[in-house]
């Protein structure tokens, strides 16, 4: 068996540095969890080939919002409920094949415009946002909730230069519109509802709810990224957009309808101004009690007996023992007596003297030297204490009084 070598100090587990970067990593590592844990809804979005606008396959919208920035439009992305009463620009609403349509919950109160899909799509192994065409969808899979609850859907075979005309009376009168090749183009039908662009045959391409204004386009590749392909079918998106969208506000794409709803948080709102002042000045608090902590000044107080011991702790067990009896009240007469004998004492006063007779003398002391309050008084005052408050008040002028007498300073 080893022994220790005297004077040897034991061996550190971790060096100073080294424990201060295993502290930083750690609040580093765990300020990026919040971050992200806040942050995890605004970075979802998958990357299949879908009909919406995070999708740059074929049937997705992202070339749409991307030439409108491209051409200097405002276009941006929708993903929790706008305020209510804006009007100002377009809302672009892409509902998909059994998802969810409530088109009038979105609340937007200026021009929607919803786009039907039309193509189904399975992704490919190892390239995922692209899409394998499936064909077309069921029209009974078409989204019918809402204000889409009555509309039925139609196609035309094979495919065709289909030439668009506005109706009278809508946003669309007198404007003509020949796009791209359209395979299988796709049209709607509803009870009601107020044809806005209609093809050569008469079939409705764009309609209008009644009492809204909500538009309901049945063709998705005049503005899908397939479509734009073609340098008429973009021009007759471009002229689609332009037409419907209400003075300079910009084209929103809501992505709510597509699953990428946002909803708020209050772990979120702790990294949003205004409150991110608090939380920068909460961390820099954090910080600088960390530092002090780690810089503290002078040596070390260590922990006390829990029992002291010598006359010092002999004292204060007795006073306390005293506090808890509730018999404090009751030392100011001895406290007196005690002040009494002292300042006797001090002065010289006969020795014979005790009691009423004592206190007679030093208060004729007292009135020579400069009269102020009375030995006679204090010890009355003294005789009179019922609780410490009493007591530490009768004490203090017990005190001023000696001091006055003897000539002592504080």
């Amino acid at each position: 068996m080893t022994e220790t070598a005297v004077g040897s100090s034991p061996s550190q587990v971790f060096s100073p540095r080294i424990a201060l970067a295993i502290a930083l990593v750690g609040i580093f590592a765990f300020s990026a969890f919040v971050t992200l844990l806040a942050y995890a809804q605004d970075l979802t979005a998958d990357p299949f080939c879908r009909a919406n606008v995070y999708s740059k396959c074929a049937i997705g919208f992202a070339g749409l919002s991307e030439a409108l920035r491209q051409a200097g439009e405002p276009a941006l992305v929708n993903r929790t409920k706008l305020p209510p009463g804006r009007t100002e620009g377009l809302m672009v609403a892409t509902p998909e094949a059994g998802g969810e349509s409530n088109i009038t919950g979105l609340g937007f109160s200026g021009p929607i415009l919803v786009v039907l899909p039309k193509w189904a799509t399975a992704p490919v192994p190892l390239r995922l946002s692209w899409g394998q065409n499936r064909g077309l969808i069921d029209p009974s899979a078409m989204p019918h909730t809402d204000v889409l609850a009555n509309t039925t859907v139609s196609r035309r075979t094979g495919a065709a230069r289909p030439r668009l005309t506005g109706a009278a009376g809508t946003p669309f009168e007198g404007v003509t519109l020949t796009s791209g090749a359209v395979e299988r183009l796709q049209s709607l039908s509803a009870k009601g509802w107020t044809p806005v662009l209609t093809d050569e045959t008469g079939a409705v391409v764009m309609a209008q709810a009644p009492g809204t204004r909500i538009f309901v386009l049945a063709e998705p590749d005049l503005l899908d990224t397939r479509g734009l392909a073609d340098a008429d079918t973009f021009a007759a998106a471009a002229a689609i957009v332009r037409t419907l969208r209400n003075g300079d506000g910009p084209v929103i794409f809501d992505a709510t309808l597509n699953g990428y709803k946002i909803d708020r948080s209050a772990l979120k709102l702790m990294f949003d101004p205004p409150f991110l002042a608090v939380t920068i000045c909460v961390a820099a608090a954090l910080a600088l009690a960390g530092w002090q902590t780690l810089n503290r000044f002078g040596p070390v107080r260590r922990a006390g007996r829990a029992y002291a011991l010598g006359k010092e702790g002999l004292a204060d067990n007795t006073a306390q023992l005293i506090r808890l009896a509730g018999r404090e009240a009751k030392m100011a007469p001895r406290y007196a007596a005690l002040t009494r004998a002292a300042v006797a004492k001090a002065l010289g006063a006969p020795r014979d003297l005790s009691g009423e007779a004592l206190t007679g003398f030093l208060d004729r002391m007292r009135t020579i030297r400069g009269g102020g309050a009375t030995l006679a008084g204090l010890t009355a005052e003294a005789e009179r204490a019922r609780d410490r408050a009493q007591l530490t008040a009768v004490a203090q002028k017990l005190y001023r009084w000696r001091l006055e007498m003897m000539r002592e300073r504080r």
